[in-house]
């Protein structure tokens, strides 16, 4: 695979026709059928995003991966049977392969083999938008490619004679990892400006003391639909995974008075892949810096469970676990409609409810709301303010009235609770954060 000096231009996966295609998933000791089962499910729905057709899915039990084609010789070919049946052009499996396993299956099948992180940067590859996003994807891009490269068995040999010309020339391997490394080198040094710019925005708004709110959550869960009926924006909703990979930002006035700024981010997965954590991480900085985190659950999923736990992980992983979080169970119209055909039919579907209620039961204070109708978005907005004020407490100003300078920097500071007018000055109820507290220190009252 030859790089390009652009990732856009040779995605992993062709969209010029569909492409007719294998999943393949293997179940070890330590899990079960259904979790595997589960993962092809979710593999199924990242291969349509992508652009192609499943034909079929093979299932194998193993003790342990195989060290050269992670399936075994004999099971590799009878994949290969699959695939000629099929008239598949690409297998893909439910795991991480190595680049000797990916090369020993290509030559066993006679076709592509990629793995589910091929997959995933393939749909980021497309769904990238802005200059810093797609950044990011191609140097995600770049460092899955750099241990795939293969030569073409060509040297450049050098043809003068003299000191330090002779010998074997480079070799056309050598070529392109040179060439990889040097539009890494680029692409790394470019995504360091744009962090430095969004610092130094995170740091303007530092200053001005609005608090700030992270929306995180499975891929599809419902992220931006809440932004847009929160807020009142237009960002762009797809009901496909990955639709939203740059952050978007915007203004929110809460019931109590106050005004935040909640941010869009990009959506989680299983087995998110090194390479697009990396490549994200400044992106997700906004997360860890965050005064709360919005957790978006979708309710409807079959295993939301699952999804609470894969976007837990991510949060540890950029350091943004022990952040204050409101567990948020999206698409309630959908669980009811669920809860209805399974009372009105065979009973599938039924308990959908019971089981998202079980889930807000674990996690107190959670919601459930619908951002497509609006049910209980007012709810929301009420828990975010009550959770933003946890850290807060009343204190009590008292402001001399020659100070109208700082009367109203306390009103736009804090919440107003009470205030009481004197001869000489007044004596104000507020809401303050530590830090509010610190600024207006001399003017606490005794």
């Amino acid at each position: 695979m030859t790089p390009n000096d652009s990732a856009f231009t040779d995605t992993l996966i062709s969209r010029t026709v569909r492409e007719r295609i294998v999943l393949v998933g293997v179940t070890f000791p330590h899990s079960t059928l259904a979790v595997t089962e589960a993962g092809l499910d979710e593999l199924a729905l990242l291969v349509g995003t992508a652009g192609a057709d499943v034909m079929e899915r093979i299932i194998q039990r193993r003790s342990t991966p195989d060290p050269a084609t992670y399936l075994g010789r004999g099971k590799a070919e009878e994949l290969l049977a699959v695939c000629l049946a099929v008239d598949a052009d690409t297998v893909v499996f439910d795991a991480d392969l190595s680049p000797a396993q990916q090369r020993n299956l290509e030559k066993i099948l006679g076709r592509t083999a990629i793995d589910r992180t091929a997959v995933i940067l393939d749909i980021f590859a497309q769904n990238a938008r802005t200059p810093e996003g797609r950044a990011q994807v191609e140097l995600a891009l770049l460092r899955y490619r750099l241990p795939r490269l293969r030569g073409r068995g060509r040297s450049f040999s050098q043809q003068a004679g003299g000191i330090g010309t002779r010998g074997p020339g480079e070799t056309a391997l050598e070529v392109d990892r040179r060439r990889l490394v040097r539009r890494m080198t680029r692409l790394e040094s470019d995504l360091r400006r744009l962090d430095q710019t969004r610092r130094t925005q995170r740091k303007g708004r530092a200053r001005s003391r609005q608090r700030t709110v992270s929306l995180v959550g499975y891929t599809n869960a419902g992220k931006s639909t809440l932004l847009n009926r929160m807020c009142g924006s237009d960002v762009l909703v797809q009901n496909r995974l990955f639709s939203t990979l740059d952050p978007r930002t915007r203004q929110l006035d809460l019931p109590g008075g106050e005004t935040v700024l909640v941010t869009d981010t990009v959506g989680f997965v299983r087995k998110l892949p090194h390479q697009v954590v990396e490549a994200f991480r400044s992106t997700l900085e906004v997360v860890g810096e965050s005064d709360l985190i919005i957790h978006v659950v979708d309710g409807s999923a079959p295993d939301f469970e699952g999804q609470v736990d894969a976007v837990r992980t991510v949060l540890a992983e950029i350091g943004a676990d022990g952040l204050p979080e409101l567990l948020v169970v999206n698409k309630a119209d959908a669980i009811l409609a669920q809860d209805r055909a399974g009372a009105e039919g065979d009973g599938e579907g039924r308990g959908a409810g019971e089981e998202a209620r079980r889930l807000m039961a674990a996690h107190e204070g959670s919601v459930m709301v619908s951002a497509r109708t609006g049910q209980g978005i007012d709810n929301l907005l009420v828990a975010m303010g009550d959770r933003l004020r946890v850290g807060d407490r009343v204190v009590e100003l008292d402001i001399p009235w020659a100070r109208g300078d700082v009367l109203a920097a306390v009103h736009r500071e804090g919440e107003i609770v009470g205030e009481v007018a004197g001869e000489q000055s007044t004596r104000i109820q507020v809401v303050l954060d530590d830090v509010g507290k610190s600024r207006f220190a001399e003017f606490l009252a005794s």
